[in-house]
Protein backbone atom coordinates (compact mmCIF):
# COMPACT_ATOMS: atom_id res chain seq x y z
CA UNK A 1 0.00 0.00 0.00
CA UNK A 2 2.96 2.36 0.36
CA UNK A 3 5.11 1.25 -2.55
CA UNK A 4 4.65 4.66 -4.14
CA UNK A 5 6.52 6.20 -1.20
CA UNK A 6 10.10 5.63 -2.30
CA UNK A 7 13.20 7.85 -2.40
CA UNK A 8 13.13 8.50 -6.14
CA UNK A 9 9.49 9.56 -6.31
CA UNK A 10 9.77 11.51 -3.05
CA UNK A 11 12.63 13.62 -4.42
CA UNK A 12 10.66 14.41 -7.59
CA UNK A 13 7.46 15.46 -5.84
CA UNK A 14 9.29 17.54 -3.23
CA UNK A 15 11.12 19.53 -5.90
CA UNK A 16 7.84 20.10 -7.74
CA UNK A 17 5.96 21.22 -4.64
CA UNK A 18 8.70 23.59 -3.49
CA UNK A 19 8.75 25.11 -6.99
CA UNK A 20 5.01 25.64 -6.71
CA UNK A 21 5.26 26.99 -3.16
CA UNK A 22 7.89 29.51 -4.16
CA UNK A 23 5.89 30.58 -7.20
CA UNK A 24 2.59 31.02 -5.36
CA UNK A 25 3.99 32.61 -2.21
CA UNK A 26 5.95 35.07 -4.36
CA UNK A 27 2.83 35.71 -6.42
CA UNK A 28 0.91 36.53 -3.25
CA UNK A 29 3.79 38.75 -2.06
CA UNK A 30 4.44 36.71 1.05
CA UNK A 31 8.02 35.89 0.01
CA UNK A 32 10.30 38.27 -1.85
CA UNK A 33 12.89 36.90 -4.31
CA UNK A 34 16.34 38.45 -4.61
CA UNK A 35 18.14 38.58 -7.95
CA UNK A 36 21.46 36.67 -8.07
CA UNK A 37 24.13 36.10 -10.70
CA UNK A 38 22.43 32.83 -11.74
CA UNK A 39 18.75 33.70 -11.24
CA UNK A 40 16.92 34.31 -7.98
CA UNK A 41 16.98 33.28 -4.36
CA UNK A 42 14.64 33.18 -1.39
CA UNK A 43 16.78 32.48 1.63
CA UNK A 44 18.93 29.45 0.82
CA UNK A 45 16.64 28.35 -2.04
CA UNK A 46 18.06 29.25 -5.46
CA UNK A 47 16.14 28.98 -8.72
CA UNK A 48 15.78 30.12 -12.29
CA UNK A 49 12.47 31.60 -13.38
CA UNK A 50 10.63 33.48 -16.08
CA UNK A 51 8.20 36.21 -15.10
CA UNK A 52 4.79 36.31 -16.83
CA UNK A 53 1.83 38.70 -16.60
CA UNK A 54 -0.10 38.79 -13.32
CA UNK A 55 3.15 38.45 -11.36
CA UNK A 56 3.35 34.78 -12.31
CA UNK A 57 6.71 33.14 -11.68
CA UNK A 58 7.40 30.12 -13.87
CA UNK A 59 10.10 28.42 -11.80
CA UNK A 60 12.08 25.75 -13.62
CA UNK A 61 14.55 24.37 -11.09
CA UNK A 62 15.23 24.77 -7.38
CA UNK A 63 18.32 23.94 -5.36
CA UNK A 64 19.67 24.79 -1.94
CA UNK A 65 22.80 26.86 -1.57
CA UNK A 66 23.99 24.54 1.21
CA UNK A 67 23.67 21.50 -1.07
CA UNK A 68 20.87 19.93 0.98
CA UNK A 69 17.87 18.12 -0.42
CA UNK A 70 14.89 20.19 -1.51
CA UNK A 71 12.28 19.15 1.04
CA UNK A 72 8.80 20.70 1.16
CA UNK A 73 8.30 19.99 4.87
CA UNK A 74 11.62 21.66 5.69
CA UNK A 75 10.69 24.57 3.44
CA UNK A 76 7.34 25.21 5.16
CA UNK A 77 8.85 24.85 8.63
CA UNK A 78 11.71 27.19 7.78
CA UNK A 79 9.42 29.93 6.47
CA UNK A 80 6.36 29.34 8.65
CA UNK A 81 6.66 32.66 10.48
CA UNK A 82 6.94 34.63 7.24
CA UNK A 83 4.04 32.61 5.88
CA UNK A 84 1.97 33.57 8.91
CA UNK A 85 1.35 30.00 10.07
CA UNK A 86 0.66 29.94 13.79
CA UNK A 87 2.53 27.50 16.01
CA UNK A 88 -0.61 25.49 16.77
CA UNK A 89 -1.55 25.23 13.11
CA UNK A 90 1.92 24.43 11.75
CA UNK A 91 1.87 20.66 12.36
CA UNK A 92 -1.63 20.42 10.86
CA UNK A 93 -0.50 22.29 7.75
CA UNK A 94 2.58 20.05 7.56
CA UNK A 95 0.23 17.08 7.64
CA UNK A 96 -1.67 18.55 4.68
CA UNK A 97 1.62 19.07 2.85
CA UNK A 98 2.58 15.46 3.60
CA UNK A 99 -0.72 14.23 2.21
CA UNK A 100 -0.29 16.39 -0.90
CA UNK A 101 3.20 14.94 -1.45
CA UNK A 102 2.01 11.36 -0.91
CA UNK A 103 -0.77 11.89 -3.44
CA UNK A 104 1.72 13.25 -5.98
CA UNK A 105 3.99 10.25 -5.40
CA UNK A 106 1.07 7.88 -5.98
CA UNK A 107 0.29 9.61 -9.28
CA UNK A 108 3.87 8.98 -10.40
CA UNK A 109 3.39 5.26 -9.76
CA UNK A 110 0.47 5.02 -12.20
CA UNK A 111 0.91 4.02 -15.85
CA UNK A 112 2.35 6.83 -17.95
CA UNK A 113 -0.56 8.49 -19.76
CA UNK A 114 0.82 11.22 -21.98
CA UNK A 115 -0.98 14.41 -22.93
CA UNK A 116 -1.38 12.99 -26.43
CA UNK A 117 -3.01 9.86 -24.96
CA UNK A 118 -5.53 11.99 -23.06
CA UNK A 119 -6.65 13.84 -26.20
CA UNK A 120 -8.77 10.82 -27.13
CA UNK A 121 -9.35 9.39 -23.65
CA UNK A 122 -12.83 9.03 -22.20
CA UNK A 123 -14.36 11.36 -19.64
CA UNK A 124 -13.56 9.37 -16.50
CA UNK A 125 -10.08 8.32 -17.64
CA UNK A 126 -9.23 12.01 -17.89
CA UNK A 127 -10.84 12.68 -14.50
CA UNK A 128 -8.60 10.13 -12.76
CA UNK A 129 -5.47 11.15 -14.69
CA UNK A 130 -5.20 14.68 -13.30
CA UNK A 131 -2.01 15.32 -11.37
CA UNK A 132 -2.26 18.85 -10.01
CA UNK A 133 -5.43 19.67 -8.10
CA UNK A 134 -6.20 23.35 -7.59
CA UNK A 135 -3.41 25.30 -9.34
CA UNK A 136 -3.18 28.10 -6.75
CA UNK A 137 -3.25 26.26 -3.43
CA UNK A 138 0.03 24.70 -2.28
CA UNK A 139 -1.56 22.22 0.14
CA UNK A 140 -4.28 21.13 -2.25
CA UNK A 141 -4.64 17.43 -1.43
CA UNK A 142 -4.77 17.48 2.36
CA UNK A 143 -7.63 15.00 2.88
CA UNK A 144 -6.97 14.76 6.60
CA UNK A 145 -8.89 11.79 7.92
CA UNK A 146 -8.01 9.37 5.14
CA UNK A 147 -5.67 6.51 5.95
CA UNK A 148 -3.79 4.76 3.16
CA UNK A 149 -6.56 2.18 2.71
CA UNK A 150 -9.10 5.01 2.44
CA UNK A 151 -6.84 6.83 0.03
CA UNK A 152 -6.61 3.87 -2.33
CA UNK A 153 -10.36 3.30 -2.11
CA UNK A 154 -11.64 6.86 -2.44
CA UNK A 155 -9.03 9.29 -3.85
CA UNK A 156 -10.03 10.53 -7.33
CA UNK A 157 -6.64 9.70 -8.86
CA UNK A 158 -6.95 6.01 -8.03
CA UNK A 159 -10.05 5.71 -10.21
CA UNK A 160 -11.37 2.99 -7.91
CA UNK A 161 -14.95 1.74 -8.10
CA UNK A 162 -17.07 2.66 -5.07
CA UNK A 163 -20.42 1.35 -3.93
CA UNK A 164 -22.29 3.92 -1.88
CA UNK A 165 -23.67 3.07 1.55
CA UNK A 166 -27.42 3.56 1.99
CA UNK A 167 -29.30 4.40 5.16
CA UNK A 168 -32.93 5.06 6.05
CA UNK A 169 -33.53 8.10 8.26
CA UNK A 170 -36.73 9.08 10.02
CA UNK A 171 -38.74 11.59 8.02
CA UNK A 172 -39.39 13.76 11.07
CA UNK A 173 -35.64 14.34 11.41
CA UNK A 174 -34.91 14.74 7.70
CA UNK A 175 -34.94 17.52 5.16
CA UNK A 176 -35.93 16.37 1.69
CA UNK A 177 -36.19 18.64 -1.34
CA UNK A 178 -36.51 18.21 -5.08
CA UNK A 179 -36.79 20.09 -8.34
CA UNK A 180 -40.15 21.02 -9.80
CA UNK A 181 -39.43 18.47 -12.53
CA UNK A 182 -39.25 15.37 -10.30
CA UNK A 183 -40.16 14.06 -6.84
CA UNK A 184 -37.67 12.44 -4.49
CA UNK A 185 -39.53 9.12 -4.72
CA UNK A 186 -39.40 9.24 -8.52
CA UNK A 187 -35.68 9.95 -8.37
CA UNK A 188 -35.03 6.97 -6.11
CA UNK A 189 -36.99 4.67 -8.36
CA UNK A 190 -35.00 5.87 -11.36
CA UNK A 191 -31.66 5.56 -9.57
CA UNK A 192 -32.17 2.38 -7.56
CA UNK A 193 -35.01 0.44 -9.15
CA UNK A 194 -38.01 -1.20 -7.48
CA UNK A 195 -36.17 -4.40 -6.49
CA UNK A 196 -33.53 -2.53 -4.48
CA UNK A 197 -36.16 -0.34 -2.85
CA UNK A 198 -38.08 -3.45 -1.76
CA UNK A 199 -34.87 -4.87 -0.25
CA UNK A 200 -34.30 -1.65 1.66
CA UNK A 201 -37.87 -1.65 2.94
CA UNK A 202 -37.52 -5.25 4.11
CA UNK A 203 -34.47 -4.29 6.20
CA UNK A 204 -36.46 -1.54 7.89
CA UNK A 205 -39.15 -4.09 8.74
CA UNK A 206 -36.51 -6.48 10.06
CA UNK A 207 -35.37 -3.68 12.37
CA UNK A 208 -38.92 -3.52 13.74
CA UNK A 209 -39.87 -0.27 12.03
CA UNK A 210 -42.30 0.96 9.39
CA UNK A 211 -40.82 1.87 5.96
CA UNK A 212 -43.32 4.70 5.43
CA UNK A 213 -41.73 6.56 8.36
CA UNK A 214 -38.32 6.72 6.66
CA UNK A 215 -36.55 8.28 3.71
CA UNK A 216 -33.46 6.83 2.01
CA UNK A 217 -30.14 8.67 1.94
CA UNK A 218 -26.81 7.76 0.25
CA UNK A 219 -23.68 8.06 2.41
CA UNK A 220 -19.99 8.05 1.54
CA UNK A 221 -18.62 4.69 2.76
CA UNK A 222 -15.85 6.46 4.69
CA UNK A 223 -18.42 8.69 6.35
CA UNK A 224 -20.50 5.73 7.48
CA UNK A 225 -17.47 3.86 8.82
CA UNK A 226 -15.77 6.76 10.56
CA UNK A 227 -18.52 9.22 11.47
CA UNK A 228 -22.11 8.04 11.12
CA UNK A 229 -21.66 4.68 12.84
CA UNK A 230 -19.83 6.31 15.79
CA UNK A 231 -20.85 9.95 16.07
CA UNK A 232 -24.49 9.12 15.37
CA UNK A 233 -24.53 6.02 17.58
CA UNK A 234 -27.46 7.33 19.67
CA UNK A 235 -29.56 7.85 16.55
CA UNK A 236 -28.75 4.36 15.27
CA UNK A 237 -29.55 2.77 18.63
CA UNK A 238 -32.92 4.56 18.72
CA UNK A 239 -33.67 3.51 15.12
CA UNK A 240 -33.72 7.07 13.84
CA UNK A 241 -31.08 5.78 11.39
CA UNK A 242 -31.10 2.26 9.91
CA UNK A 243 -28.39 0.82 7.66
CA UNK A 244 -30.18 -0.72 4.67
CA UNK A 245 -27.43 -1.73 2.27
CA UNK A 246 -25.15 -0.50 -0.49
CA UNK A 247 -25.64 0.57 -4.08
CA UNK A 248 -25.68 -1.97 -6.88
CA UNK A 249 -24.14 0.60 -9.22
CA UNK A 250 -20.44 1.36 -9.08
CA UNK A 251 -19.39 4.99 -8.82
CA UNK A 252 -16.11 6.82 -9.42
CA UNK A 253 -14.89 9.65 -7.15
CA UNK A 254 -14.46 12.97 -8.94
CA UNK A 255 -11.75 15.56 -8.32
CA UNK A 256 -13.95 17.28 -5.79
CA UNK A 257 -13.50 14.05 -3.76
CA UNK A 258 -17.01 13.82 -2.26
CA UNK A 259 -18.86 13.70 -5.59
CA UNK A 260 -19.40 10.43 -7.47
CA UNK A 261 -20.03 9.67 -11.14
CA UNK A 262 -22.14 6.60 -11.90
CA UNK A 263 -19.78 4.33 -13.78
CA UNK A 264 -22.24 1.46 -14.16
CA UNK A 265 -24.94 3.63 -15.74
CA UNK A 266 -23.37 6.95 -16.77
CA UNK A 267 -26.68 8.55 -17.71
CA UNK A 268 -27.78 8.31 -14.08
CA UNK A 269 -27.10 11.19 -11.70
CA UNK A 270 -23.97 12.22 -9.87
CA UNK A 271 -24.20 11.84 -6.09
CA UNK A 272 -22.55 14.41 -3.82
CA UNK A 273 -22.12 13.32 -0.21
CA UNK A 274 -21.05 14.80 3.08
CA UNK A 275 -17.46 13.91 3.93
CA UNK A 276 -15.94 14.98 7.25
CA UNK A 277 -12.43 15.17 5.84
CA UNK A 278 -10.37 18.36 6.04
CA UNK A 279 -9.33 19.31 2.54
CA UNK A 280 -8.08 22.65 1.21
CA UNK A 281 -9.41 24.99 3.85
CA UNK A 282 -12.68 23.33 4.81
CA UNK A 283 -14.26 20.27 6.33
CA UNK A 284 -16.12 18.89 3.33
CA UNK A 285 -19.56 18.52 4.85
CA UNK A 286 -23.03 19.26 3.51
CA UNK A 287 -25.63 21.10 5.54
CA UNK A 288 -29.13 19.59 5.76
CA UNK A 289 -30.43 23.14 6.21
CA UNK A 290 -28.84 24.17 2.91
CA UNK A 291 -30.24 21.04 1.23
CA UNK A 292 -33.76 22.41 1.72
CA UNK A 293 -33.22 25.16 -0.87
CA UNK A 294 -30.70 23.47 -3.16
CA UNK A 295 -33.10 22.32 -5.92
CA UNK A 296 -34.99 25.64 -5.87
CA UNK A 297 -31.75 27.57 -6.38
CA UNK A 298 -30.81 25.27 -9.24
CA UNK A 299 -34.24 25.60 -10.84
CA UNK A 300 -33.90 29.39 -10.75
CA UNK A 301 -30.41 29.37 -12.32
CA UNK A 302 -31.50 26.79 -14.90
CA UNK A 303 -34.50 28.89 -15.96
CA UNK A 304 -32.34 32.02 -16.16
CA UNK A 305 -29.73 30.28 -18.33
CA UNK A 306 -32.30 28.60 -20.56
CA UNK A 307 -34.09 31.89 -21.23
CA UNK A 308 -31.06 34.10 -21.81
CA UNK A 309 -30.46 34.42 -25.55
CA UNK A 310 -26.80 35.39 -25.15
CA UNK A 311 -26.00 32.40 -22.94
CA UNK A 312 -27.83 30.09 -25.34
CA UNK A 313 -25.87 31.53 -28.26
CA UNK A 314 -22.64 30.54 -26.54
CA UNK A 315 -24.00 27.09 -25.64
CA UNK A 316 -23.63 27.62 -21.90
CA UNK A 317 -25.58 25.24 -19.66
CA UNK A 318 -25.65 23.95 -16.09
CA UNK A 319 -26.03 20.57 -14.45
CA UNK A 320 -28.92 20.94 -12.03
CA UNK A 321 -28.83 19.57 -8.51
CA UNK A 322 -32.34 18.23 -8.74
CA UNK A 323 -32.85 16.63 -5.33
CA UNK A 324 -31.28 16.66 -1.90
CA UNK A 325 -31.73 15.12 1.52
CA UNK A 326 -30.18 15.70 4.91
CA UNK A 327 -30.45 14.42 8.46
CA UNK A 328 -30.75 16.68 11.51
CA UNK A 329 -28.90 15.35 14.53
CA UNK A 330 -30.70 17.09 17.38
CA UNK A 331 -27.89 16.53 19.89
CA UNK A 332 -25.25 18.35 17.84
CA UNK A 333 -27.62 21.03 16.59
CA UNK A 334 -28.42 21.90 20.21
CA UNK A 335 -24.72 22.10 21.03
CA UNK A 336 -23.30 24.04 18.07
CA UNK A 337 -23.54 27.21 16.01
CA UNK A 338 -25.25 27.02 12.57
CA UNK A 339 -21.98 26.91 10.60
CA UNK A 340 -20.39 24.13 12.68
CA UNK A 341 -19.03 21.10 10.78
CA UNK A 342 -20.96 18.94 13.27
CA UNK A 343 -24.14 20.09 11.54
CA UNK A 344 -22.90 19.02 8.11
CA UNK A 345 -22.11 15.34 8.57
CA UNK A 346 -25.10 13.61 6.96
CA UNK A 347 -26.54 15.00 3.73
CA UNK A 348 -26.45 14.24 0.02
CA UNK A 349 -27.60 15.73 -3.25
CA UNK A 350 -28.23 14.46 -6.77
CA UNK A 351 -26.81 16.23 -9.81
CA UNK A 352 -27.66 15.62 -13.43
CA UNK A 353 -25.26 13.67 -15.62
CA UNK A 354 -23.90 15.50 -18.68
CA UNK A 355 -24.02 12.38 -20.85
CA UNK A 356 -27.67 12.49 -21.99
CA UNK A 357 -27.25 15.99 -23.44
CA UNK A 358 -24.29 15.10 -25.65
CA UNK A 359 -24.69 15.19 -29.41
CA UNK A 360 -22.97 12.91 -31.89
CA UNK A 361 -19.23 13.59 -32.10
CA UNK A 362 -19.04 15.43 -28.76
CA UNK A 363 -16.71 14.38 -25.96
CA UNK A 364 -16.31 15.49 -22.36
CA UNK A 365 -13.33 16.50 -20.25
CA UNK A 366 -12.97 18.26 -16.93
CA UNK A 367 -11.77 21.81 -17.55
CA UNK A 368 -8.99 21.18 -15.03
CA UNK A 369 -7.40 19.09 -17.77
CA UNK A 370 -6.37 22.23 -19.67
CA UNK A 371 -3.75 22.86 -16.97
CA UNK A 372 -2.63 19.22 -16.84
CA UNK A 373 1.05 18.58 -17.60
CA UNK A 374 2.30 15.04 -18.10
CA UNK A 375 5.60 13.54 -16.92
CA UNK A 376 7.28 14.64 -20.14
CA UNK A 377 6.40 18.30 -19.48
CA UNK A 378 3.75 18.36 -22.20
CA UNK A 379 0.40 20.00 -21.53
CA UNK A 380 -2.97 18.63 -22.55
CA UNK A 381 -4.01 22.10 -23.72
CA UNK A 382 -1.16 22.15 -26.24
CA UNK A 383 -1.92 18.59 -27.31
CA UNK A 384 -5.56 19.53 -27.96
CA UNK A 385 -4.54 22.53 -30.02
CA UNK A 386 -2.25 20.39 -32.17
CA UNK A 387 -4.89 17.70 -32.58
CA UNK A 388 -7.52 20.25 -33.60
CA UNK A 389 -5.61 21.48 -36.63
CA UNK A 390 -6.61 25.05 -35.78
CA UNK A 391 -4.27 27.97 -35.44
CA UNK A 392 -3.50 28.36 -31.71
CA UNK A 393 -5.20 31.77 -31.56
CA UNK A 394 -8.35 30.37 -33.16
CA UNK A 395 -8.46 27.46 -30.70
CA UNK A 396 -8.00 29.82 -27.76
CA UNK A 397 -10.73 32.10 -29.09
CA UNK A 398 -13.13 29.14 -29.25
CA UNK A 399 -12.28 28.32 -25.63
CA UNK A 400 -12.61 31.94 -24.47
CA UNK A 401 -15.99 32.26 -26.18
CA UNK A 402 -17.23 29.02 -24.62
CA UNK A 403 -15.88 29.57 -21.09
CA UNK A 404 -15.15 33.22 -20.40
CA UNK A 405 -17.93 35.05 -22.20
CA UNK A 406 -20.91 33.26 -20.56
CA UNK A 407 -19.42 34.07 -17.16
CA UNK A 408 -18.75 37.68 -18.13
CA UNK A 409 -22.31 37.99 -19.44
CA UNK A 410 -23.83 36.45 -16.30
CA UNK A 411 -21.99 39.07 -14.29
CA UNK A 412 -22.96 42.05 -16.39
CA UNK A 413 -26.56 41.03 -17.03
CA UNK A 414 -27.49 39.82 -13.53
CA UNK A 415 -24.44 40.25 -11.26
CA UNK A 416 -24.66 36.47 -11.01
CA UNK A 417 -21.28 34.87 -10.39
CA UNK A 418 -20.26 31.24 -10.36
CA UNK A 419 -17.21 29.48 -8.92
CA UNK A 420 -15.56 28.76 -12.27
CA UNK A 421 -12.46 26.79 -11.29
CA UNK A 422 -11.32 23.81 -13.32
CA UNK A 423 -13.15 21.00 -11.54
CA UNK A 424 -16.44 22.93 -11.57
CA UNK A 425 -16.53 23.12 -15.39
CA UNK A 426 -16.93 20.37 -17.95
CA UNK A 427 -15.65 21.02 -21.46
CA UNK A 428 -17.64 19.75 -24.42
CA UNK A 429 -15.10 19.02 -27.16
CA UNK A 430 -15.59 18.36 -30.85
CA UNK A 431 -12.49 17.50 -32.87
CA UNK A 432 -10.38 18.55 -29.84
CA UNK A 433 -11.93 22.05 -29.78
CA UNK A 434 -13.99 23.36 -26.84
CA UNK A 435 -17.38 24.23 -28.32
CA UNK A 436 -19.33 24.85 -25.11
CA UNK A 437 -19.02 24.40 -21.35
CA UNK A 438 -21.24 22.95 -18.66
CA UNK A 439 -21.18 24.49 -15.19
CA UNK A 440 -21.76 22.38 -12.10
CA UNK A 441 -21.77 22.80 -8.31
CA UNK A 442 -24.42 25.49 -8.35
CA UNK A 443 -26.26 25.96 -5.06
CA UNK A 444 -23.25 26.20 -2.74
CA UNK A 445 -21.01 28.20 -5.07
CA UNK A 446 -23.00 30.95 -6.78
CA UNK A 447 -23.71 34.47 -5.61
CA UNK A 448 -26.00 37.24 -6.79
CA UNK A 449 -24.44 40.61 -5.98
CA UNK A 450 -27.14 42.92 -7.34
CA UNK A 451 -29.80 43.68 -4.71
CA UNK A 452 -32.26 44.37 -7.54
CA UNK A 453 -31.96 40.99 -9.27
CA UNK A 454 -35.24 39.20 -8.48
CA UNK A 455 -34.85 35.90 -6.65
CA UNK A 456 -37.45 33.42 -5.43
CA UNK A 457 -37.78 33.33 -1.65
CA UNK A 458 -36.14 29.88 -1.48
CA UNK A 459 -33.06 31.21 -3.27
CA UNK A 460 -32.47 34.39 -1.25
CA UNK A 461 -29.54 32.85 0.59
CA UNK A 462 -27.33 33.21 -2.51
CA UNK A 463 -27.64 37.01 -2.45
CA UNK A 464 -24.36 38.52 -1.29
CA UNK A 465 -23.35 42.02 -0.26
CA UNK A 466 -20.10 42.83 -2.05
CA UNK A 467 -18.54 46.29 -2.46
CA UNK A 468 -18.78 47.53 -6.04
CA UNK A 469 -15.00 47.74 -6.38
CA UNK A 470 -14.65 44.04 -5.53
CA UNK A 471 -17.40 42.60 -7.71
CA UNK A 472 -15.29 42.12 -10.85
CA UNK A 473 -12.86 39.99 -8.87
CA UNK A 474 -15.23 37.17 -9.77
CA UNK A 475 -13.64 37.48 -13.23
CA UNK A 476 -10.24 38.93 -12.41
CA UNK A 477 -9.38 36.50 -9.60
CA UNK A 478 -11.34 33.38 -10.45
CA UNK A 479 -10.62 33.34 -14.19
CA UNK A 480 -7.68 35.61 -15.01
CA UNK A 481 -5.57 34.86 -11.93
CA UNK A 482 -6.62 31.28 -11.18
CA UNK A 483 -6.95 29.84 -14.71
CA UNK A 484 -5.47 32.02 -17.45
CA UNK A 485 -2.38 32.91 -15.39
CA UNK A 486 -1.39 29.24 -15.60
CA UNK A 487 -2.66 28.43 -19.09
CA UNK A 488 -0.76 31.18 -20.87
CA UNK A 489 2.75 30.02 -19.82
CA UNK A 490 1.92 26.44 -20.85
CA UNK A 491 1.09 27.56 -24.38
CA UNK A 492 4.09 29.88 -24.51
CA UNK A 493 6.47 27.16 -23.36
CA UNK A 494 5.35 24.88 -26.18
CA UNK A 495 5.73 27.62 -28.77
CA UNK A 496 2.04 28.10 -29.51
CA UNK A 497 1.12 31.56 -28.19
CA UNK A 498 3.19 34.29 -26.57
CA UNK A 499 1.68 36.01 -23.52
CA UNK A 500 0.91 39.08 -25.65
CA UNK A 501 -0.89 36.92 -28.21
CA UNK A 502 -2.76 35.03 -25.50
CA UNK A 503 -4.11 38.10 -23.76
CA UNK A 504 -4.92 39.77 -27.07
CA UNK A 505 -7.28 36.88 -27.87
CA UNK A 506 -8.91 37.23 -24.44
CA UNK A 507 -9.32 40.99 -24.93
CA UNK A 508 -10.77 40.60 -28.42
CA UNK A 509 -13.27 38.02 -27.19
CA UNK A 510 -14.58 40.41 -24.52
CA UNK A 511 -14.62 43.45 -26.82
CA UNK A 512 -16.57 41.56 -29.47
CA UNK A 513 -19.08 40.40 -26.85
CA UNK A 514 -19.52 43.94 -25.55
CA UNK A 515 -19.97 45.33 -29.06
CA UNK A 516 -22.66 42.72 -29.71
CA UNK A 517 -24.47 43.49 -26.43
CA UNK A 518 -25.01 47.27 -26.42
CA UNK A 519 -27.99 46.99 -24.08
CA UNK A 520 -25.53 46.37 -21.22
CA UNK A 521 -23.35 49.40 -21.99
CA UNK A 522 -24.11 51.05 -18.64
CA UNK A 523 -22.97 47.95 -16.75
CA UNK A 524 -19.81 47.74 -18.89
CA UNK A 525 -19.02 51.34 -17.94
CA UNK A 526 -19.81 50.86 -14.25
CA UNK A 527 -17.61 47.77 -13.94
CA UNK A 528 -14.64 48.31 -16.25
CA UNK A 529 -13.11 44.97 -17.14
CA UNK A 530 -10.36 46.84 -19.03
CA UNK A 531 -9.28 48.83 -15.94
CA UNK A 532 -5.49 49.21 -15.61
CA UNK A 533 -5.23 47.22 -12.37
CA UNK A 534 -7.22 45.04 -10.01
CA UNK A 535 -6.75 43.90 -6.42
CA UNK A 536 -4.63 40.81 -5.79
CA UNK A 537 -6.88 38.48 -3.79
CA UNK A 538 -4.71 35.85 -2.11
CA UNK A 539 -5.99 32.30 -1.71
CA UNK A 540 -3.03 30.75 0.10
CA UNK A 541 -3.08 33.57 2.64
CA UNK A 542 -6.62 32.43 3.54
CA UNK A 543 -5.56 28.84 4.06
CA UNK A 544 -2.38 29.79 5.91
CA UNK A 545 -4.42 31.95 8.28
CA UNK A 546 -7.00 29.25 9.03
CA UNK A 547 -6.70 25.92 7.25
CA UNK A 548 -9.86 24.53 8.88
CA UNK A 549 -12.23 27.28 7.68
CA UNK A 550 -10.43 29.70 5.45
CA UNK A 551 -13.42 32.00 4.91
CA UNK A 552 -16.44 32.89 6.98
CA UNK A 553 -19.29 31.41 4.94
CA UNK A 554 -21.66 34.06 6.30
CA UNK A 555 -19.36 36.85 5.01
CA UNK A 556 -17.17 35.56 2.20
CA UNK A 557 -16.35 39.01 0.80
CA UNK A 558 -15.30 40.23 4.25
CA UNK A 559 -12.96 37.27 4.66
CA UNK A 560 -10.82 38.01 1.60
CA UNK A 561 -7.16 38.95 1.95
CA UNK A 562 -5.54 41.39 -0.45
CA UNK A 563 -1.90 42.22 -1.21
CA UNK A 564 -1.72 45.25 -3.45
CA UNK A 565 -2.75 45.18 -7.09
CA UNK A 566 -1.95 43.36 -10.32
CA UNK A 567 -1.61 44.92 -13.74
CA UNK A 568 -4.60 43.90 -15.85
CA UNK A 569 -3.16 42.12 -18.90
CA UNK A 570 -6.12 43.14 -21.13
CA UNK A 571 -5.97 46.81 -20.10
Amino acid sequence: MTDHLNPEAWAVVNRALVRKALAEFIHERILEPVATDNGYAVGRYEFSARLYPLNHWQIDAVSRSDGGAVDALDFITEFHQRLGIGADMLPVYLEEISSTLASAAYKLSKPDLTAADLVTADFQTIEAAMTEGHPCFVANNGRLGFGVTDYLAFAPETGAAVRLTWIAVRKDRATVSHSSSITYDELLRDELGDDVLREFAARIVTAGCVPADYVYLPVHPWQWENKTSITFAADIAQRHIILVGSSADEYQPQQSIRTFFNRSQPSRHYVKTALSVLNMGFMRGLSPTYMAATPAINDWVFDLVENDLVLKRYGFSILREIAAAGYHNRYYEAATQPTSPYRKMLSALWRESPLPALESGERLATMASLLHVDRHNSSLAAALIRASGLAPADWLRAYADAYLIPLVHSFYAYELVFMPHGENLILVLRDAVPIRVIMKDIAEEIAVMDPETPLPADAERVRAEVPDDEKLLSIFTDIFDCIFRFLSPLLDREGLLTPAEFWSVVSDSIRDYQAATPELAAAFAKYDIFAPTFALSCLNRLQLRNNQQMVDLTDVAGSLQFAGTLHNPIS
